[in-house]
C-alpha cells in the first residue's frame, strides 16, 4: 500500500509524493487526470537506468496515455548540459509533442534536473513528473522544483524553479543501486538530520546496520522522514530567498571539490566532504564543541563516505567557491551549524576560513 504526502506551493496543494514498491500503481496515479488518455508521454532516462526500468514504466503508462516514447541519453554528470537538452527538444519536436503532453523523468538527480528544465522551457512549459530511482534523487533532488543543467562544468548555473505534477518513488529501485551510488545518496540524508532534526540524526546512527543492509522497512522510514524535512523547508521558501538555502549545507565547498576533481567523485561524496568542512568552520568559530565536530566527521565513515581526499588543490577550490550560484553581493551565503539539528545562514565566512577547512580535508597518513 502506497504512502503519500502532499507538497504545497504558494500555500496551495501542488503535487503528491508517492512512496511505494513497484511501478504498478503508476498507472492509476497517471490516470487520475481526465486528459491522460489523449496525452503523449516521453520517458526521459539515461543509459544506466533505461535498460533496467524504462520498459516497465512504459508498460505501466501506455494503456492510459495516447503515445509513450522513450528518450535515452548517456549516463553521467558530464551529459547534464544544454547540448543534451537540445537533443531532447529535437526529439520532442520530431515526435510532435505539444503543450498538453508530458515528460517523465526516470532516473537519478541528473535526469530529474535535466528533464525538469526541458519541461520548463519546451513550448514555454509543459507538465512533467519525477520517477526518481536513486537514493539521492528520492530524498532530495526530486522534491522542490529545482531544475537545471551545468554550464561549462559550473554546477546548475542554468535552470528554473518548475514544479512537477507528481513524484513517484518505487523504493525497490534502491536495491539495484551499486554501493557507491547508494552511499552517495546517504550524504543528503545525513545532511537533513544535521541541519533540521537531531532525533533523526540519532536514528540514522542507531539504524546503521539496517541502512547499510538496505532493509525495506528501514529504507521506507528513512526516505519518508527525509522527504518530510525537504518538504517542510521548500514549502516555506520555494524559490530560495531565505530558509531553503539551509539545504545547501556542505554544498558550497562540495560543488567546488566536484568541479576541481573533474566530477570523478560522486555528488554525495563531495557533499560529505563539504559537510565536514562546514562543521569544521562551525567548530573553529566555537559554534559547536570539538567533540561534536569529530562526531559529525566520523559518522560519515560507516556509510562509506569520504572525510578526506588526496591532494586537494586548496587555492583552486577556494577560487571555485567564488563561482557558486549562491553568492550574494560578492559574498558567499554559507551554511554553518549551531548544533546538530540546527543550521544557520552566514555571509561572513572568509577565504582564510575556507582554506583552513579545505586543508582539514586534505589526506594525511593519520586519517
Amino acid at each position: 500500500m502506497a504512502e503519500r504526502m502532499t507538497v504545497s506551493y504558494q500555500k496551495k496543494p501542488c503535487y503528491e509524493i508517492v512512496l511505494t514498491h513497484g511501478f504498478s500503481e503508476l498507472t492509476d496515479e497517471f490516470a487520475k487526470e481526465e486528459s491522460s488518455r489523449t496525452r503523449r508521454v516521453c520517458i526521459v532516462t539515461d543509459g544506466n537506468v533505461g535498460p533496467l526500468y524504462a520498459q516497465q514504466v512504459k508498460e505501466a503508462l501506455q494503456d492510459v496515455c495516447a503515445v509513450c516514447e522513450i528518450f535515452e541519453f548517456p549516463a553521467g554528470e558530464e551529459h547534464k548540459t544544454l547540448k543534451t537538452v537540445q537533443e531532447l527538444y529535437t526529439f520532442l519536436i520530431e515526435h510532435h509533442f505539444d503543450r498538453r503532453d508530458l515528460l517523465a523523468a526516470l532516473g537519478g538527480g541528473v535526469t530529474g534536473d535535466l528533464t525538469g528544465f526541458a519541461a520548463a522551457t519546451y513550448l514555454r512549459g509543459i507538465d512533467f513528473i519525477q520517477i526518481p530511482t536513486t537514493l539521492l534523487a528520492q530524498v532530495d533532488s526530486s522534491i522542490g522544483g529545482k531544475t537545471g543543467v551545468d554550464f561549462d562544468a559550473y554546477k546548475n548555473m542554468v535552470g528554473a524553479f518548475y514544479m512537477p505534477k507528481l513524484v513517484y518513488m518505487n523504493l525497490d529501485t534502491l536495491q539495484t543501486l551499486d554501493p557507491r551510488q547508494y552511499y552517495s545518496g546517504f550524504a543528503e540524508v545525513m545532511k537533513h538530520g544535521l541541519i533540521r532534526d537531531s532525533r533523526y540524526y540519532e536514528w540514522l546512527v542507531s539504524n546503521l546496520y539496517e541502512i547499510c543492509d538496505r532493509d525495506g522497512d528501514t529504507l521506507l522510514a528513512m526516505v519518508r522522514r527525509s522527504c518530510e524535512i525537504k518538504r517542510s523547508v521548500v514549502e516555506k521558501d520555494p524559490t530560495e530567498q531565505g530558509e531553503r538555502a539551509l539545504l545547501n549545507f556542505g554544498h558550497t565547498i562540495g560543488h567546488a571539490i566536484e568541479k576541481a576533481r573533474g566530477f570523478s567523485l560522486l555528488h554525495g561524496e563531495c557533499v560529505a566532504l563539504g559537510c565536514v568542512a562546514a562543521a569544521y568552520i562551525s567548530w573553529k568559530r566555537e559554534m559547536i564543541p570539538m567533540e561534536e565536530y569529530y562526531e559529525i566527521r566520523d559518522m560519515f565513515v560507516p556509510f562509506n563516505l569520504p572525510i578526506s581526499a588526496d591532494d586537494l588543490d586548496v587555492e583552486l577550490i577556494v577560487a571555485l567557491t567564488r563561482s557558486d550560484k549562491k553568492m550574494r553581493a560578492g559574498q558567499i551565503r554559507f551554511v554553518l551549524l549551531e548544533k546538530i539539528g540546527r543550521a544557520v545562514l552566514d555571509d561572513t565566512v572568509t577565504e582564510d576560513e575556507l582554506r583552513a577547512a579545505v586543508e582539514e580535508l586534505n589526506f594525511r597518513e593519520e586519517d
